[in-house]
């Protein structure tokens, strides 16, 4: 029996980041592309069973958390102190992970809405370490969709 064409997951290494259109892809790690609806239990008032039905609730959007070596590029920082600096309202913007097979091509994109910096953690340093230098953006958003 002949198969079809074979199609192998995509590779989770190559990725890049736009937010607020300005692109990045010097990030290491990229988490929290995460959604869920809180079940709602519900009754009627007449319902001879005795039982709840599960209704759909809220959605919830985990926290998307971006990190990256650091370099001379404070453009990051600078959205973080805009919210720092109680500028909220001029803070939010909108961002995409898209996701690229080996040749560099999109092949997935996650968009995610009205997104600014809630927390900033600086890299740890030690004199004895190879390591490069990592700060950790943490985002909260109100919507994530799969675009592509």
């Amino acid at each position: 029996m002949a198969t079809g064409k074979r199609t192998d997951p995509f590779r989770g290494f190559k990725f890049r980041v736009s937010i607020g259109g300005i692109q990045r892809a010097g990030f290491r790690e990229v988490s929290g592309l995460d959604a869920s609806t809180d079940p709602v239990d519900y009754r009627e008032g007449d319902d001879k069973t005795l039982t709840t039905r599960k209704l759909p609730g809220l959605k919830k959007f985990s926290n998307i958390t971006l990190k990256r070596g650091i370099t001379d590029d404070k453009d990051l920082w600078n959205w973080r102190k805009q919210v720092m600096d109680g500028k909220i309202n001029n803070a939010r913007k909108n961002g995409s992970i898209i996701l690229m097979d080996d040749e560099g091509n999109d092949v997935a994109q996650w968009d995610f809405v009205e997104a600014w910096p809630v927390k900033w953690t600086g890299p740890t340093f030690n004199a004895t370490a190879n390591e490069v230098a990592i700060d950790t953006l943490e985002l909260v958003h109100e919507g994530l969709d799969r675009t592509k």
